[in-house]
């Protein structure tokens, strides 16, 4: 009889496996690198070379003829009679494209004459004479009508009332990677605008204004929409009637502080706050 004596059981699992060592850990880890880098070249071969498939891969500089293009679009679509003005173009910094990489949008605005009551025909007689690409419509909104069309390359548009007599247009890029930036067409030299929005700047006791801002739009058959407009100056003492006699006792638009006319072939816009006034003078494009 043996007097050896079992202390233990034995596993039936077997050996326990040994540790991956150093040296496969490295291993693992240059795999996972090298993966990663593979993945990132074919994402910048991909992005450089494919057409675009989302907005991501559209840079602010290559969307931004897109957009002035559709704000000439919407300047015909608006009508001569209708349209009010083109606002500047406006780039907000600081989005995010990806958790990774910064961003900025491109937005622009063009102002539409519409009396109280009849906002959503005019957003509709718009929408149908925007580009059948661009699948416009008009629904309800949260306050009001509201008109959304595409304009191509991720670019958006959209129309609300202002619920002052105007609709406003919004073309937006959505956030999108910088690339070379939005740069402007240069404006060209001064129009009938100018000489407009100079009688109303004197009228309103303006006369000694800046040079205006020029803004301009390519419209679809030639030529440009063009808006001149005053920088934001003090409260007048005058109102909106010291322009009575320019507009012929016949305004467009009479819903203080907004006050809108015809001179010719121009539009003027007078917006005449307490804080603030604020003139543009538009010509629009042919229908």
């Amino acid at each position: 009889m043996s007097g050896v004596v079992q202390t233990g059981w034995a596993s039936s699992a077997g050996p326990a496996a040994p540790t991956p060592t150093r040296s496969r850990r490295r291993w693992l880890l240059a795999v996972t690198v090298a993966w990663a880098v593979l993945l990132g070249g074919l994402t910048w071969i991909s992005v450089r070379d494919d057409p675009p498939t989302v907005r991501e891969q559209r840079s602010l500089d290559q969307a931004g003829p897109v957009v002035d293009r559709a704000v000439g679009e919407l300047a015909r679509a608006a009508g001569v009679a209708g349209l009010l003005e083109l606002g500047p173009a406006r780039v907000a910094s600081g989005c995010r494209v990806t958790p990774f990489a910064d961003g900025a949008r491109l937005r622009r605005e063009v102002g539409v004459l519409a009396a109280t009551g009849d906002e959503r025909a005019v957003l509709a007689g718009i929408a149908e004479r925007l580009p059948a690409s661009w699948r416009a419509g008009v629904g309800p909104g949260v306050d009001g009508p509201e008109l959304r069309a595409d304009a191509g390359e991720f670019v958006a548009v959209e129309g609300r009332p202002t619920v002052d007599g105007r609709v406003r247009l919004l073309v937006d890029t959505g956030c999108r990677p910088v690339g070379a930036g939005y740069t402007p067409a240069p404006a060209t030299a001064a129009g009938p605008e100018t000489a407009a929005l100079t009688a109303a700047l004197t009228a309103l006791d303006r006369p000694g204004d800046a040079a205006p801002e020029l803004v301009t739009a390519p419209c679809p058959g030639g030529g440009l929409a063009r808006t001149a407009r005053s920088a934001d100056g003090p409260g007048p003492a005058a109102s909106t009637a010291a322009l009575a006699t320019l507009a012929g006792n016949t305004p467009l638009l009479d819903q203080p502080p907004v006050y809108a006319y015809r001179s010719g072939a121009v539009t003027v816009l007078a917006e005449i706050g307490e804080d603030a006034t604020r003139v543009a003078a538009t010509v629009g494009c042919p229908g």
